[in-house]
């Protein structure tokens, strides 16, 4: 997969604080990239210094082969946490001149805008003042102003605040859908759950360093701990259990008298999982066998408490 945009050694300090140490990441073309970590860890320095909002220390961005360079914003679309439309100003007005500084003609933003406003079905917000628009709504314009002028790069920090669970899957199905268009796409959240479903590679920074990059899957893999969670019903638990321990470590069970109905996490280390169900097979009827794999929120929480 070629690369869209590379972040090489990336420094950036503010007085004696570093907020970036050396950052270097790599976002493949056509994937939603995530930008994950806490509070303070320097994602927000790092986006600001992608959109030449600020300039690093040293370090360099290349973006689709290029050295960044000012003529590039226009291939960028940037959506901050912090929203930043103009309260008095007509939404229609607005939404013209915020495309046309992206380098968009008049005719061509309104052809944009018309299709963007038809399709979150918004065609009404033309000639509302911003102030007068919820903060769902007003999410809702910056997004359209964010992707109209069709964007390599599209930056989203925190895209669902402020948005019902409707409205969020709606917006949530809009960026999938621009990620199949062709859209490259850095994904900012501190919500998990919306990056198991939306990214394909994601990247961890804590404390100004980067301390995980890679394909979502991949890094799964790594932070898997070999564990499977199982069920048997067995005659002879005591058997089972003893058989268990013979091989492999066990997890806190629970004994289920009724239905003599056996569940646990087993750690099988080296072995394979057939090895596995092998035991639990000449004791019982397996109910239940499945791997855990981590969730990012665990990977999360694993990693930055280690630091």
């Amino acid at each position: 997969m070629s690369t869209l945009l590379e972040v090489n050694k990336v420094v950036k300090q503010y007085g004696d604080y570093v907020a970036l140490n050396e950052v270097s990441l790599t976002v493949p073309k056509g994937s939603i990239y995530g930008l994950l970590g806490p509070n303070g860890a320097g994602k927000t320095s790092l986006i600001r210094i992608i959109n030449q909002i600020t300039l690093p220390d040293s370090g360099e961005i290349i973006l689709d082969g290029e050295k960044l360079q000012p003529k590039h914003v226009q291939y960028i679309g940037y959506l901050p946490e912090e929203r930043g439309l103009y309260n008095s100003m007509k939404v229609g007005e607005q939404c013209l001149y915020l495309a046309q500084m992206k380098g968009l003609s008049k005719a061509e933003a309104t052809k944009q805008l018309n299709y963007w406003f038809e399709r979150l079905e918004i065609q009404g917000w033309w000639n509302k003042k911003v102030q007068e628009l919820s903060k769902g709504m007003a999410q809702k314009i910056q997004f359209v102003v964010c992707v109209l002028h069709k964007p390599k790069l599209l930056i989203f920090d925190e895209p669902f605040s402020g948005f019902d669970p409707v409205n969020a899957n709606i917006i949530k199905d809009e960026i999938l859908a621009l990620r199949e268009d062709g859209a490259t796409i850095i994904f900012s959240t501190h919500r998990m759950e919306s990056v198991e479903e939306l990214c394909d590679h994601i990247a961890l920074i804590h404390k100004s360093n980067k301390l995980i990059e890679g394909k979502l899957d991949d890094v799964k893999r790594q932070f898997k701990t070999n564990s499977f969670e199982v069920g048997v019903l067995s005659d002879n638990v005591e058997g089972l259990m003893y058989d268990i321990t013979q091989k492999f470590t066990v997890g806190p069970a629970n004994f289920k008298s009724l239905s003599n109905e056996l569940k646990l996490e087993i750690q099988i280390g080296n072995a394979m999982p057939n090895e596995l169900l092998n035991v639990l097979t000449q004791r019982g009827q397996v109910t239940h066998f499945m791997e855990k794999i981590p969730s990012v929120n665990d990977i999360f929480i694993q990693t930055v408490s280690e630091k």
